[in-house]
């Protein structure tokens, strides 16, 4: 995988005409770009297919979280909308994350599942993360959501488990409004297959710029 292959670039913006700006200036240079809940609230699916209709991937971080069968129908919902990536809270449990991969596996074009363990704004309790990570595994889930700073234990006990690294800072940036982070290098190391990349790209003065000191970062594999 090339190094820009691992970069999710968040469209952490509040409407459709600021987020497909970001798209047609970077999108190319990333492996997908990250929906998330404000963003899909404010413009919805029709979103989802324009940035699609610009070949590129999308990552959708709803993160999922309610009884079994309604999970399922978001999923199967999400699937036709021909994302990539797809998330839901693995603190929703087994049947729903079971319920959820069923609904991807029997979608014609299904998205990468991904369980959420700890959200990186928050402190997590020891064995925490890796209880979440192992419940993921066992669902059938594609991948988990987890800090830099829990990547290598997980890495090691669910090797199947694609590991997508939110909270990635710069060496010397500000963690902002974060708890848990993690350079782009450290995180790679730590056994990250996809980063995300925000306000360390968006808020920097230059952003091509900022983005190509962290692709330079991640060696291609």
């Amino acid at each position: 995988m090339e190094a820009r292959e691992r970069l999710i670039l968040a469209l952490d913006v509040p409407d459709a005409d600021a987020a497909l700006a970001w798209v047609r200036r970077l999108g190319s240079r990333v492996g997908l770009v990250k929906i998330g809940l404000e963003l899909f609230v404010a413009a919805g699916p029709d979103l989802v297919r324009r940035v699609r209709g610009l070949g590129i991937g999308v990552f959708l971080d709803l993160k999922l979280h309610d009884i079994p069968n309604t999970v399922a129908g978001a999923v199967r919902s999400a699937a036709r909308l021909e994302v990539q990536m797809l998330t839901v809270h693995a603190s929703g449990g087994a049947a729903m994350m079971a319920a959820a991969a069923e609904a991807a596996r029997a979608s014609e074009d299904p998205p990468m599942l991904l369980g959420v363990t700890v959200l990186t704004s928050l402190e997590a309790a020891p064995g925490q993360v890796a209880a979440l990570a192992a419940e993921v595994a066992a669902a059938g889930l594609g991948g988990a959501v987890a800090s830099g700073q829990e990547a290598a234990s997980i890495r090691v006990a669910q090797p199947g488990l694609k590991l997508v690294v939110p909270g990635i800072r710069p060496s010397g940036a500000n963690a902002g409004d974060q708890v848990r982070v993690a350079t782009p290098a450290a995180a790679i190391r730590a056994g990250a297959d996809y980063l995300v990349l925000g306000r360390a790209v968006t808020a920097a003065p230059d952003p091509e710029a900022a983005l190509a000191a962290i692709v330079a970062e991640i060696p291609a594999s």
